[in-house]
């Protein structure tokens, strides 16, 4: 069975998702499990499709940044693929399809991820230099934590009674975030009697 595997970064990326789909039913897949998250966070639809995996099944993808963030990444997810009898198939690779059930694919495959790794840290190292000059020339700010830009107010919410929880449900900031600002204030969470 061709089991078909989509993402993007974000939920606006819908031309993205939709043109994966497009491919990825063009390659016959009959089943497409799609993700919505980045790449750097857990991605649990991944998970659902490498548990979905039987022997003889492939896992398709159309591109290989689409399934894995670094080569150690790619390395462990074709290795529990490879331990269910499956295999993976890349469909946008250079020089064409690439399915990791030959050997010379699977060189392939660990070359190319290598050269997307080193990629995307040179783009990473030039972004980190823009933000330096950028700093340097004053024109770098930063975001602002926007639980401190609300500082007096969470304060006063919380010298009126209102419990961590319900501030941060109201002002739409993290629990931890509001427990933060309440001990650099020198607030305890615990006003009253006992814990709110």
């Amino acid at each position: 069975m061709l089991v078909a595997y989509a993402r993007t970064s974000t939920v606006d990326q819908t031309a993205s998702i939709q043109a994966q789909q497009a491919a990825l039913k063009a390659a016959g897949c009959e089943k497409i499990i799609i993700e919505q998250a980045s790449a750097v966070g857990p991605r649990p639809r991944l998970e659902a499709a490498l548990d979905w995996l039987r022997d003889g099944d492939v896992l398709v993808v159309t591109k290989l940044d689409r399934l894995a963030r670094s080569v150690r990444d790619l390395l462990k997810i074709i290795e529990r693929i490879e331990a269910k009898g499956a295999s993976l198939r890349i469909l946008d690779f250079a020089g064409g399809i690439v399915d990791t059930r030959s050997a010379t694919s699977r060189l392939t495959l660990n070359v190319l991820a290598s050269v997307g790794e080193f990629e995307r840290d040179m783009m990473l190292e030039r972004q980190q230099i823009g933000i330096a000059k950028a700093k340097s020339d004053g024109r770098y700010k930063g975001r602002v934590p926007t639980a401190r830009r609300q500082t007096e107010t969470i304060t006063r919410l919380r010298k009126d009674g209102q419990r961590p929880d319900e501030i941060a449900t109201a002002l739409k900031v993290s629990r931890a975030s509001v427990f933060r600002v309440l001990k650099d204030a020198g607030l305890t969470t615990a006003l009253t009697t006992g814990r709110q």
